[in-house]
């Protein structure tokens, strides 16, 4: 099974992400992956201070329900026009992506996996023909890239 991974937010500029991932599942006859990465209130320390199992629950409850807002937003009276699977991942956006892409079977292929670009400029110092972090993560993940 192949797939097209996006993250969501549900910002304009994401938005037109999502439709820009759909566009490119249609072409590649792949799934739509929309993950949403959450965490818990005051990031993983806040987790580690008192916040109990219900707590988290609620937490993961409303990341899907904003999930489902956004997808509604982006897709819906238009439909996606391919198959469309939403996910929540307890984490930071790149981790998450890279997660999915790494831990469920099937080529992937996600942001920052397009063609390489030709110089990187690194803060302090000359370019470097190394990718960016988020398209590394990607490549370890054993993400295909987009042509």
């Amino acid at each position: 099974m192949r797939r097209v991974l996006v993250g969501v937010t549900g910002t304009a500029g994401n938005l037109a992400a999502l439709h820009r991932a759909a566009a490119e599942a249609r072409v590649r006859g792949a799934d739509l992956w929309a993950v949403l990465a959450w965490q818990s209130p005051g990031g993983e320390l806040g987790s580690r201070n008192g916040l109990g199992p219900h707590a988290l629950a609620q937490c993961r409850a409303a990341a899907a329900e904003r999930l489902r807002e956004v997808l509604d937003t982006a897709f819906g009276a238009v439909k996606a026009g391919v198959t469309l699977d939403g996910i929540t991942v307890r984490g930071t956006p790149g981790a998450a992506l890279v997660d999915v892409a790494r831990d469920r079977p099937g080529p992937a292929c996600g942001p920052g996996c397009g063609e390489r670009p030709r110089l990187t400029m690194r803060p302090g110092g000359a370019g470097h023909r190394r990718p960016a972090p988020l398209r590394r993560r990607f490549i370890h993940a054993g993400c295909v890239e987009r042509s």
